[in-house]
């Protein structure tokens, strides 16, 4: 299944590419995680491990990191179970920002996950 997500806030665009770019930050604007262990700054083929603040831990490589376009994407597996997400920034009118998740994986795990998604991105785009 392939579900996206759109988010609007008021943080200025290179504010949340930066809560983006820097796993350690991803724990203070994403309530479900607990902590982030990898390298200080995205760039493809990273490899990493987060850990959820319920379940099991999740391993992840990032597959793509655009700086220039705002734009990056991981593969994310616990246990058997494996997604692709897709991440976007994009400026609006004034210094808002729009972010756009895009998950794919299994229907009833996306499914899931996009109510933590959805609420993650509001707080990533809040000043």
């Amino acid at each position: 299944m392939r579900f996206t997500l759109r988010v609007r806030g008021a943080a200025p665009p290179e504010t949340v590419w930066q809560r983006y770019v820097q796993p350690a930050l991803w724990p203070t604007w994403a309530p479900q995680i607990r902590s982030v262990d990898t390298e200080p700054e995205l760039r493809a083929g990273m490899r990493g491990r987060l850990l959820p603040k319920a379940g099991p831990a999740v391993r992840f490589v990032v597959t793509a990191v655009d700086h220039e376009e705002r734009t990056w994407s991981w593969r994310v597996q616990t246990g058997p179970v494996r997604m692709q997400l897709w991440h976007a920034v994009r400026p609006c009118k004034g210094s808002a920002t729009t972010t756009e998740l895009r998950i794919e994986g299994p229907l009833l795990v996306v499914a899931a996950y996009a109510p933590l998604a959805r609420r993650a991105l509001h707080h990533l785009v809040r000043p």
